[in-house]
This record gives structure tokens, sequence and C-alpha cells, in this order.
């Protein structure tokens, strides 16, 4: 097994007592996490929101969740993945009833952000404990199914979420959320073995290690081209897609509750993808970097033709837009295999924090430029606003992508003079 302190456990019991408790954690997060998109109609009616306070109040879940990162990645390092899972569940749990009782644009925002910090340790806990508990050559595929499993809870924030409103108010949808969160510390903390502590000289990383991951050129060169993408990928599937099937394309709720139902699930297939592409692509001598380089510019091509909107493509679009964003996911393992070992850990970290703050940023500020456009008389708003604001984050991505080709073009010509750039090297070589 992954540490050999701890007492071996067969397969099938790892699978029940571990992946299975700590997945269901992850998938309620990513419910959690994408569930306003479907609700959005729902807390407007309710509660009269701007544009700017919907993307502000589904963001706060971002800032919180970007929040926690450090000191979660600390407590898992001192406690294990049992004990602080117990603890931040519970917590989550508490923001979902909150939200349920919630009375006022302020109360919401207040315990979206507390779910966000509860829910914020969930897919870092999943991966220490199955690092610990499960052979390293099984880590790659089982992190698959981890992911697969935040897709798929992704894809029941939409007609699942749909179906259970037909029955209850998003009030009492969030009581029975609160109910299923605090269900699944208990199971963790029931039914996941405990791991041996760590050695009493074992030190939590400093603030001067973690920023040596950010003077890394590897993790530069990467984040560079993935993080924006990234960050914008999980501000608008979470909630902008939604809202643009509605106000643009005009479809009703149940057809836009089934588009994005579609482009949940598009997030499962997405991943499945980029894996067997990658590693087709690295038997034939092509690093993951480029894989990523030539998605990101797809990626990017599907936010422009959201700009231009051509209407039979609506619902094309709107499943794209997630299954070819899913190559942004390609960032942790790019930077795993291209850094130093003694670095992974707190490079996931970094990236965890970096990719939620964006996120945060893009779904807020999404909304407030939507805003600035007045809505008709059902309450959409126009589609220029959307175009403007799809404009934007193309804008925002094109330094990126001409900064990774210019690299690209100067290692090609340097390896060709028998040299490369020191940061294109460590960007394209596993450590």
């Amino acid at each position: 097994m992954g540490d050999q302190s701890s007492p071996r456990l067969s397969s099938v019991a790892v699978f029940f007592y571990v992946f299975l408790p700590f997945a269901l954690g992850h998938y309620l997060s990513s419910l959690l996490r994408n569930v306003n998109a479907v609700l959005a109609p729902n807390l407007v009616g309710s509660l009269a929101l701007t544009p700017g306070q919907l993307g502000l109040l589904t963001s706060a879940f971002f800032f919180a969740f970007a929040l926690v990162q450090l000191p979660v990645g600390i407590a898992l390092d001192r406690y294990g993945p049992r004990k602080v899972q117990l603890v931040l569940m519970l917590l989550a749990a508490i923001g979902a009833l909150l939200f349920a009782r919630g009375q006022g644009f302020g109360q919401l925002v207040l315990a979206r952000a507390i779910m966000g910090c509860g829910l914020g340790g969930c897919f870092m806990s999943a991966v220490k404990a199955i690092s610990t508990w499960i052979a390293p050559g099984k880590l790659p595929s089982v992190h698959g199914y981890l992911i697969a499993i935040g897709g798929l809870g992704a894809a029941s924030s939409t007609m699942p979420v749909r179906l259970v409103l037909e029955h209850t108010d998003w009030r009492g949808l969030f009581v029975l959320l609160a109910a299923l969160i605090a269900a699944s510390g208990a199971l963790i903390w029931l039914f996941s073995p405990r791991s041996a502590a760590p050695p009493p000289g074992a030190r939590s990383p400093m603030l001067a290690s973690i920023l040596s991951v950010y003077r890394t050129p590897a993790f530069r060169a990467t984040t560079s081209l993935i993080l924006l993408p990234h960050a914008i990928f999980f501000g608008i599937q979470g909630l902008w897609i939604g809202r643009w099937l509605s106000d643009v394309a005009r479809f009703p709720d149940d057809a836009v509750a089934y588009l994005l139902y579609l482009s949940m699930a598009a997030v499962i297939f997405g991943a499945i993808a980029v894996g067997m592409i990658t590693e087709w692509a690295g038997k034939r001598g092509v690093a993951p970097l480029e894989v990523a380089g030539a998605g990101i510019a797809l990626f990017v091509l599907v936010q422009v033709a959201f700009v231009f909107g051509y209407k039979p493509s609506f619902q094309l679009l709107s499943v794209l837009f997630t299954l070819v964003g899913t190559i942004t996911g390609i960032e942790y393992a790019i930077v795993a295999q291209s850094m130093p070992r003694e670095l992974t850990g707190r490079a996931a970290t970094c990236l965890n924090l970096l990719i939620f703050v964006g996120a945060f940023l893009v779904q807020a500020g999404f909304g407030l430029v939507v805003g600035l456009w007045q809505p008709d008389g059902g309450g959409r708003y126009p589609a220029v606003a959307y175009q403007v604001g799809f404009g934007l984050l193309v804008l925002l991505q094109l330094p990126g992508l001409i900064g990774y080709a210019r690299r690209r073009f100067a290692g090609t010509r340097s390896a060709r003079a028998g040299s490369a750039p020191a940061e294109i090297e460590e960007a394209h070589t596993p450590a």
C-alpha cells in the first residue's frame, strides 16, 4: 500500500471503506458547487437578485473554497483525512441549513461561504486517503474514477435537482442536502480506517516552501497557459451557462435543466478522453503540455462561438463548453510530472488556491458585466450582454495562448540549435 506504516487492506475493503466514503464527499461538493445553475430562476424569483448579486452569491463558494486550501492541506498532514473531513462536513451541513433558512442576500452569501469552507477539503482529503491506502501504480486510474464521480455530482445538480423541486422548494432541497452532507461525514468517521500518525519530526509546509512552488519555472509555464481557462471553466460552468441558455437561447427551465445535465455529464466523458488522448500522444513523443496547448486553443474557440452566437448551435455549444473545458484538468498532472517530487503536494494545494480564487473572480465579474444592461419584461438580459462577457474572457486568455506559442516556437528553434530554454524543458520533462 501507499503507506508502509499502515496495516494492509484488501482491494474490496479499500473500495468500500476508503474510496466510496471519500468519493461521496467529493460528489456532494461538486453537486453544491454547480447547483445554482439550475436554482438561479428560483433564487432570482424569491429574492429579486440582480446578475451581479447572483454571481457574487454563487461565487462566494469559490472564494471560501480557496481560502481554506492551505489550512486544510496542513490539517490533513497533521490530523489525517478521517478527522478533518468529519469536522469539515459538519460545517458544510450547517452552511446548507443556514442557506435553507436565509431570508436576505447577505445571509445567503454567508451561508454559501460556510458551505465552501466545509466542502473545500473534499477532493484533497479523498486524494490523501486514496494515496495512503492504494498502491502507487494504481493511483492514476483511481484518481480518474474520482474525477468522474465529481462529474456525476455536477450532473446530479441538473435534472435530478429539477425532479426534487417538483416535490419541494429550494429551501427544502438544501435541508435534504444538509442531511446528506452530515451523513457523508459520519460514514467517513465510522468506516474509513485510521491511518498511522505522522512522524514526530514531520513539519507542515511553511510559507517559504509554498512560495518556492510559485518560483518554479515549470509551475509558471503551466499555469500561464492553463490557470485562467481552468478558472473560467469552473466559474462559467457552475452558473452562467444555464443563465445563457435561459436569457439568450430562450429555452424553458426544463430544457435548460436537460441541457445542463448533458453538459455536466460531458465532464465524465471529457475526463476519460483527456486521459486517453494524453496517453496516446505520449507514446508518440507529444508532451502533455502540448496536448494542453491544443486543447486550450479549442476551448477558446468554443468561447468565440458564444460571442458570435449562431442560434442553431446553442444546444451544441452548451455541451461543448464543458466537454472541451475538461482539458484544463490536465494541469494537475503536468505540474506533478514536471516539478521536484518534494514539491508536488504543495503544488496541488497552490493550484487549488489559484484556480478557485480565479473562479470566484470570473463568476462574480461575469455577473457584473451582464448587469450593465437592463432586462426585458421577463427578466431576461440581452444577448449582447453575454457576448461582451464572453468576449472579455477570450481577450483575457489570449496572452497565455500567445505566450505559450512563443515559448513553443523558441523551444523548437533552440532544440534545433542543440539546447532548450530551461522553462520549456522543465515544463515538458517528467521529474
